[in-house]
């Protein structure tokens, strides 16, 4: 399968031709946004053919808790479990998608990634460029094969709360504007941000049509930010659109550790200070 912007994404036209091969993706459906619950219906009222539905809430993370954050990572024998629901064995190649311009589906590349799984790809443009291009979706649910493989947990990095330094790295705050400053706090427990980080809207990385930006277009927007200049830690609310913005800088060529817990875990914990400005 061929793919563009360094092995992080993948086209409609490129999937179409995978999904014809003797050995074809295993697609799966990741319908998740913060607010909207209904994923699984909206997957059976259309999908790419053959795509297996993905519950981000279940099966991408580990039961919320005060201590962890709103979306944990789950424990790797779970995943493991749930990745071969989905089909997934061995040597396969995964392709992954979402409605929400990849700020959901990127948090299941991250994830099979960070467990081992090396062929990862996001659909750019997600179910919007499929239906642009013209191509059929299907209705009702898929019934996959049972898969086997292994996966094994710590293959991408990633820091817990204490590990979290802004005096060593360069932290990036992925939430909306509004968030960062403390204006607006629909879910978490104080508004503000991290002291030191800096706001790094993951709207930004994609264009009008919810493509990712081009590379060198990502690479001068995150440099004029300061990324390339000390190690990269990137936060969210609750670790699921951070990781849309390290695809993001995978895109533009630099590395990126996720915080999985994320503002939801240190705006809850009354030790960690918050800013807001």
């Amino acid at each position: 399968m061929t793919t563009t912007e360094n092995t992080v994404l993948t086209t409609v036209d490129d999937l179409v031709d995978a999904m014809l091969s003797a050995h074809p993706p295993v697609v799966l459906d990741v319908r998740w946004r913060l607010g909207d619950p209904d994923g699984a219906a909206h997957y059976r009222e259309g999908h790419l053919p053959g795509s297996v539905y993905v519950d981000l809430e279940t099966e991408l993370a580990a039961p919320a808790t005060p201590d962890a954050g709103r979306h944990p990572l789950p424990a790797i024998e779970d995943l493991q479990e749930a990745a071969r629901r989905w089909g997934v064995t061995v040597g396969d190649r995964v392709v992954v998608y979402d409605d929400w311009a990849g700020r959901a589906a990127a948090r299941a590349w991250w994830l099979l990634r960070w467990a081992g799984v090396q062929d990862v790809r996001i659909l750019d443009g997600g179910l919007g460029a499929w239906r642009s291009a013209g191509m059929r979706l299907s209705t009702g649910d898929a019934t996959p094969r049972v898969g086997s493989v292994v996966l094994s947990a710590g293959q991408l990095p990633a820091v817990d709360i204490d590990d979290v330094d802004p005096d060593a790295t360069l932290l990036l705050d992925a939430r909306a504007p509004e968030r960062f400053s403390g204006e607006s706090e629909p879910v978490d427990p104080r508004p503000g941000h991290i002291p030191g980080a800096v706001n790094a809207p993951t709207g930004a990385n994609v264009a009008d049509d919810g493509t990712f930006l081009p590379a060198d277009r990502l690479r001068r927007r995150f440099e004029e930010i300061g990324v390339g200049e000390r190690p990269t830690v990137v936060y969210c609310g609750s670790g699921v659109t951070a990781a849309h913005e390290i695809a993001a800088l995978a895109i533009a060529g630099f590395p990126a550790t996720l915080y999985p817990g994320s503002y939801s875990q240190w705006s809850a914990d009354e030790s960690r200070p918050v800013a807001t400005d």
